[in-house]
């Protein structure tokens, strides 16, 4: 696997090593050895999976506290923009974003570790969306920014009458306003944290 770095440190694109040929293709989604050495030491232990139609938009979220969670993503059919924004109190690059187009075609792998606020919006007509996370769920620890905060800028690449939100999504704070982020001085994968 090749593991691209992007403009904020930690958050990273994977190319897996694909094998192709007339029948189709193989290519190896996970390797926890290959993982731990190339981008950090990571235990996966919980993997989720959605549907969504074109102009679904899900975010901007996160797990707070003792629970707060990394994600690697992946689309299995369709094509996504994926989108991790800093929300580290204290960061160099806090408040900003990357963004990466996963598609079933380029086959790329985001990782999004904890400390970001994560979403994601359907660019094809339906995707089917993939994620291990390193930490159970929990719904007392959901947290979550505005997906249309005038300060982040994001460009969904979608135009906003076409965005399809739930009703929980349609009503959070804008980054400024948010009651929880985190502290970039405190080591996030400490167990202790």
């Amino acid at each position: 696997m090749e593991v691209i770095q992007t403009a904020i440190e930690g958050v990273v694109i994977i190319e897996p090593r694909i094998f192709a040929d007339d029948r189709g293709y193989f290519y190896e989604s996970w390797n926890q050895k290959e993982f731990n050495e190339k981008v950090r030491r990571v235990d996966f232990v919980q993997d989720n999976q959605s549907k969504s139609s074109y102009g679904v938009l899900r975010g901007l979220h996160f797990q707070k506290g003792e629970h707060a969670q990394s994600k690697l993503v992946r689309v299995v059919k369709g094509a996504v923009l994926d989108v991790a924004v800093d929300i580290r109190k204290g960061s160099p690059t806090f408040g900003q974003h990357v963004t990466v187009e996963l598609t079933e075609d380029n086959q790329r792998q985001f990782f999004v570790p904890r400390g970001f606020a994560h979403g994601f919006s359907v660019l094809s007509e339906t995707a089917v969306f993939q994620y291990k996370c390193d930490n159970l769920y929990c719904r007392e620890s959901e947290g979550a920014i505005a997906w249309d905060d005038p300060q982040l800028d994001i460009d969904w690449r979608i135009p906003a009458d076409r965005v399809i939100l739930s009703p929980k999504d349609s009503h959070h704070p804008l980054l400024q306003d948010a009651d929880y982020l985190f502290d970039y001085s405190v080591d996030l994968y400490s167990p202790l944290r």
